[in-house]
């Protein structure tokens, strides 16, 4: 919002749709709360793939194991492949696991463990990841994110 607001400011957006239930105050006077907005001039910008760290492997797995599918805490993250086997930190290679399920696979592959993923690991798509994140997406947003 803060983002938003600055680029009104400095007119490099126009507001499409304000929030009629918000304003935003100062001092002198109440101005629109913007709830989505256009840019004026588009400078490309490269996209940035999402970050590999512990909280964005939690997310992608929906803070479920993947191998019992249970939430309870505490959660940690397995690599698929162990590192003392020559694997990697990749997306490919990094899971959610619960602390028993962890502990019961130790330095194994899941096969020679007798164990089974309930999903296959994969590299999440930022707007796939965005929208997934998102708790609550307002209904004045989804033509925009193409939902409606």
């Amino acid at each position: 919002m803060q983002k938003a607001v600055i680029l009104l400011y400095l007119e490099k957006a126009d507001i499409v749709i304000e929030n009629p239930l918000r304003k935003i105050r100062t001092v002198n006077a109440p101005y629109p709360f913007p709830s989505v907005i256009r840019l004026s001039h588009y400078k490309r910008v490269p996209f940035k793939n999402v970050i590999l760290s512990r909280k964005n492997i939690l997310r992608r797995d929906g803070h479920r194991c993947q191998y019992c599918g249970g939430t309870s805490a505490p959660l940690t993250v397995d690599h698929i492949i162990p590192r003392a086997r020559g694997g990697k930190d990749s997306w490919e290679n990094l899971v959610t696991a619960c602390l028993p399920c962890n502990n019961r696979k130790r330095d194994h592959t899941p096969e020679r463990a007798g164990m089974t993923l309930k999903s296959v690991p994969r590299r999440p798509s930022r707007v796939s990841f965005i929208v997934q994140s998102a708790h609550a997406v307002e209904e004045l947003w989804k033509p925009y994110l193409f939902m409606a």
